[in-house]
């Protein structure tokens, strides 16, 4: 989970001059590194206030010229380059690593052709990225149709590959044809080097457009496979830095999927000493990939569970183990891609654990015949990885995030059943481990189910649905609106007075903050402190969660700049993270920036965030001036409040992000979990990087 770099909230009214005579008409964010004015200096990105909808009479569609003139053809690449969204998703580092990821795939592809052996990724002092593989190449001839070079062809034109039928690739992760060439269209240049049937062929490429036609450099002795160079255009991206540990964890994976395969990952930007490399080999496939998933956690049976089934060109294979946390950790993948939105593969795995553990409790008698196991109580403290392969492999976009083939639910989920069965039978002390596991999570569900039903009870009694220490604001806009999480009641009074109240809403956090990575939901229910944030927030958790219901824009955690408030935070947002994800995946978290110190001279003052600003700001105000620490936000009357963490004109917060999920899942194990080891290492690791500790 990482947070964007001060992120300074800004308000388009000018008229806000004081927060007791104006209103938010909007709030935007402008991302940036620097500070601002008042704390330091931000660059703002405002939005404009929105006006009602008018049509200009100078330039009214009914005015306007609309002929044949106006419908225009994009030829070639030029689609890609204009709309490069519909093609790899987003323009952010997210899309920049796509680019990665598509060659990459054309490799793992002849891989699973069983062609390629090794393949290497380094990213180079430039910033460019070079991949190399030892596969087949692409065939140096003139292509029939075409009547361009095939390397030409792959490269230059959309939806063109073997991979539509041919005996080249009956299964591969790369169908549509438009990875590489669409790579090319998004890059500034691209360099190919390839050998096929012992020739070397070469030939480069500026924005998508032939710069150095191809050409043939002659024998290349025993060496075959295509070697990829590119750089990332900076007209496109946001930005065209490659982030290491975001490759290794996708090559990683690709090396589990792909047992026997090896993959090397170079950095060798900067100096000698900063360079970085990883070698991925992994002979035990999806159990090396589930023992590497729960190496911070403690499992509750030692082997994982191997099931792997095949008919004609469909298989299967997923491998298992449960640990003793309370949540699910389900990766899965078709063609080695990753299906992040799951599909019908997760379906059918699903489906048969639920049927398989509900037939054999009920042959022991742990189950009587009108009681059964819910999925989600099968799936407490799983982690599994799932893999598919399969021809013509049916995905939502080019992105791949959801497979759809429906003969895969029936596949996967008969095999996935038989095996299990088996081995429940061969296994039966593992089996009731497991068993025993799920009863306690069916126990804890209907409990959490009497919990809510009690919860809705009591706000029916009191005649409303929201907690009684929440100072609501008067927008009804949720887009518009703020609700401060606030440590203390001290506080919580300061802010009350000190905020917009026509925006800004406060609730006071009530006792101490339950850490939800040890407990399930029915005593998430009994908590005084949670309770009257799920009512504020109104969106509910869990499987009744609904954001369409949620009642704030913005969720800002504000507490002291202290230990005790980093505490609080992290308790906080390891709530959201396993009980409302969704609120982070789609920004509506932040964390509020207190200052840590004020330091003044004379009618002159400034605050300071941290120990190096303060400094800065001692040397510019002269021997003379003094430095006052904050202790807690309840130490500053309201005006001070406002000013240094509650005006968007001023203050600096932080957005919440969820980077990578199974990261984010590691780290609130380690952190938050029973297990002092991993936290213990973990601190170790890590100690170096804090920053502002009270001590």
């Amino acid at each position: 989970m990482t947070s964007n770099n001060h992120e300074q909230q800004t308000q388009t009214n000018e008229a806000m001059k004081s927060h007791h005579t104006t209103a938010a008409d909007h709030i935007t964010e402008s991302l940036d590194e620097e500070q601002s004015e008042n704390t330091s200096s931000v660059n703002e990105t405002e939005e404009k206030k929105t006006e009602p909808f008018q049509i200009d009479s100078d330039t009214a569609v009914g005015d306007a010229v609309y002929d044949e003139n106006q419908i225009q053809v994009l030829e070639g690449l030029e689609a890609v380059r204009k709309r490069p969204g519909m093609y790899i998703g987003t323009t952010s580092e997210m899309g920049l690593h796509h680019l990665v990821y598509e060659i990459v795939d054309n490799s793992i592809d002849e891989a699973m052709a069983g062609a390629c052996d090794t393949i290497v990724v380094q990213i180079l002092q430039d910033g460019s990225i070079e991949i190399q593989d030892n596969g087949r190449g692409v065939p140096g001839a003139i292509h029939h149709k075409m009547g361009i070079p095939t390397l030409e062809v792959v490269f230059t034109i959309l939806h063109a590959g073997g991979k539509f039928g041919g005996e080249g690739y009956k299964i591969s992760g790369g169908l549509h044809g438009v990875g590489a060439s669409v790579v090319n269209a998004l890059s500034e240049w691209m360099e190919v080097r390839n050998c096929n049937d012992g020739m070397a062929y070469t030939e480069r490429f500026v924005r998508g457009k032939v710069d150095r036609a191809f050409a043939c450099e002659g024998s290349c002795g025993d060496e075959h496979g295509l070697y990829v160079r590119f750089m990332p255009d900076a007209d496109i991206f946001e930005t065209v830095k490659f982030n290491y540990d975001t490759i290794l964890k996708r090559l990683r994976e690709q090396a589990f999927l792909n047992a026997g395969v090896r993959i090397i990952l170079r950095d060798l930007r900067g100096d000698e000493e900063d360079h970085r490399e990883n070698e991925l080999y992994y002979e035990g496939g999806l159990r090396s990939f589930v023992e590497f998933l729960n190496a911070s956690k403690e499992t509750i049976h030692p082997d994982v569970i191997y099931v792997k089934g095949r008919k004609g060109d469909l298989t299967a294979e997923v491998a298992i183990q449960y640990n003793t946390d309370l949540h699910q950790n389900i990766q899965s993948f078709a063609n080695n891609m990753n299906t992040v939105d799951g599909g019908t593969h997760v379906e059918g795995f699903k489906n048969a654990l639920r049927t398989a553990m509900n037939n054999y409790a009920k042959k022991l008698g742990i189950l009587k015949n009108d009681e059964s196991l819910k999925g989600e109580d099968t799936l407490e403290g799983i982690c599994a990885v799932i893999s598919v392969k399969l021809p013509d492999a049916q995905f939502e976009s080019q992105t791949k995030a959801k497979l759809g083939n429906s003969e895969v639910r029936t596949f996967v989920y008969g095999i996935v059943k038989e095996k299990l069965e088996e081995y429940m039978e061969e296994n039966p002390q593992i089996t009731r481990t497991i068993l025993e596991k799920a009863l306690l999570a069916s126990r804890a569900r209907e409990a959490a189910q009497k919990a809510r039903e009690q919860t809705r009870k009591s706000v029916l009694d009191k005649g409303s649905s929201l907690p009684g220490k929440l100072r609501d604001c008067h927008e009804k806009n949720r887009d518009l609106t703020e609700l401060f999480l606030v440590e203390g009641d001290s506080a919580g009074g300061s802010a009350t007075d000190g905020r917009d109240s026509r925006y800004q809403a406060i609730l006071p956090l009530r006792g101490k903050v339950l850490n939800v990575e040890k407990v399930r939901l029915d005593k998430v229910y009994g908590n005084l402190s949670l309770i009257p944030i799920i009512q504020a927030l109104g969106c509910g958790i869990g499987e009744e969660f609904d954001i369409d219901k949620l009642r704030y824009g913005k969720i800002i955690i504000m507490a002291d700049a202290d230990v005790d408030g980093s505490h609080i935070r992290i308790l906080l947002l390891t709530f959201f993270f396993r009980h409302m994800p969704q609120l982070i995946e789609q920004g509506h978290i932040y964390l509020a920036q207190p200052p840590l110190y004020k330091v003044f001279r004379g009618n002159k003052e400034y605050y300071a965030f941290s120990d190096e600003e303060r400094d800065v700001y001692l040397e510019e105000l002269g021997e003379k001036a003094q430095a006052e620490r904050y202790k807690g936000l309840g130490e500053m009357d309201p005006a001070q409040l406002w000013e240094t963490t509650m005006d968007p004109e001023t203050r600096t917060i932080l957005r919440v992000n969820i980077d990578d999920a199974q990261m984010c899942d590691e780290i609130f194990s380690k952190l938050m979990g029973d297990r002092v080891e991993p936290r213990r290492k973990f601190i170790e690791e890590n100690a170096r990087y804090a920053e502002n500790l009270d001590i």
